[in-house]
């Protein structure tokens, strides 16, 4: 069960963001595609609210409600990263969670990473060269500094910030209830506060994103589904393993990032940034597993 839940969610994601950049292509903004993917997600788990009975904790009320906040802050970032840059580099940089785990023990706690964790650094810093479009007149460390000043970069390196976040006061709601309580609350809480944020966006541009819903109901029926599964097996996941294992081995996702981009929108270098994701990816596993 728990190996399947991982599959799933290594497949979802990137799935997400494909059906997530096509959207925006169509200008739907950001936070109306994560609006409205909640709205879909809280009708489909509307039996289970009404039906739950279960007296939760404070605990739980608390750390789902931090959850809703930095999840939808998140996803709108990862989303309008999405549509910035491509596929096959966003995904990728996904990695940088493994290193950006390090910080909070680092500065608060002292804990220096040792031989292991400082050897997965440098995978990840060495992958991530080969994610830049090549220009055989460009030194390597400029085109590691010229990724990073891509805006779609920066948009997907904060969403990683909250994402981590988001992952530790997931799993301490789940620990006080059920992952299907949770996923519940996450889909419906995340919609009230998504609501609430496009809805400053002014009735012009509701009545566009109505219109541009209405024109690609497919793609956020399908998207819908795809999230639904990847946070769910998220859930699931997350039940059994602790957050550091079950977020290295989400990276793998990046491979199929990188495919799907390439796939579906042309993207360049593909062998290129196939061989840095998976150079990442061991990066990222090695940061954990010396933990």
């Amino acid at each position: 069960m728990i190996w399947l839940s991982i599959l799933a969610r290594i497949f979802a994601n990137p799935c997400s963001n494909v059906l997530q950049k096509l959207l925006t292509r169509e200008s739907a903004h950001p936070l109306f595609v994560i609006c409205a993917t909640h709205a879909l997600l809280s009708i489909a788990v509307a039996p289970v609210l009404l039906s739950s009975t279960a007296n939760l904790p404070a605990e739980f009320w608390t750390n789902i409600a931090i959850c809703t906040l930095l999840n939808v802050a998140g996803n709108s970032l990862l989303v309008q990263a999405v549509k910035l840059s491509d596929l096959s580099v966003i995904g990728p940089i996904n990695a940088y969670k493994a290193i950006i785990s390090l910080l909070p023990g680092a500065v608060l706690l002292g804990e220096l990473p040792g031989v292991a964790g400082l050897s997965g650094m440098l995978l990840i810093f060495a992958g991530t060269v080969f994610l830049a479009n090549r220009d055989p007149a460009e030194r390597r460390p400029r085109a590691f500094v010229r990724l990073f000043q891509d805006r779609g970069v920066r948009y997907r390196l904060a969403a990683l910030v909250l994402s981590a976040s988001e992952a530790v006061f997931l799993k301490k709601a789940l620990v006080v209830s059920s992952p299907l309580t949770t996923f519940a609350y996450w889909s419906a809480l995340g919609f009230v506060a998504s609501m609430f944020a496009v809805l400053l966006l002014g009735r012009t541009r509701l009545g566009e994103e109505l219109r541009i819903f209405g024109k690609c109901k497919s793609t956020y029926l399908m998207l819908f589904l795809t999230t639904g599964v990847m946070q769910l097996s998220t859930i699931v996941t997350l039940e059994h393993l602790q957050v550091g294992y079950a977020l290295a081995l989400f990276q793998t996702s990046s491979l199929v990032s990188v495919v799907l981009g390439h796939r579906f929108f042309g993207e360049s270098n593909f062998h290129r940034r196939l061989g840095g994701s998976l150079v990442m990816v061991a990066g990222a596993m090695l940061i954990v597993a010396a933990r």
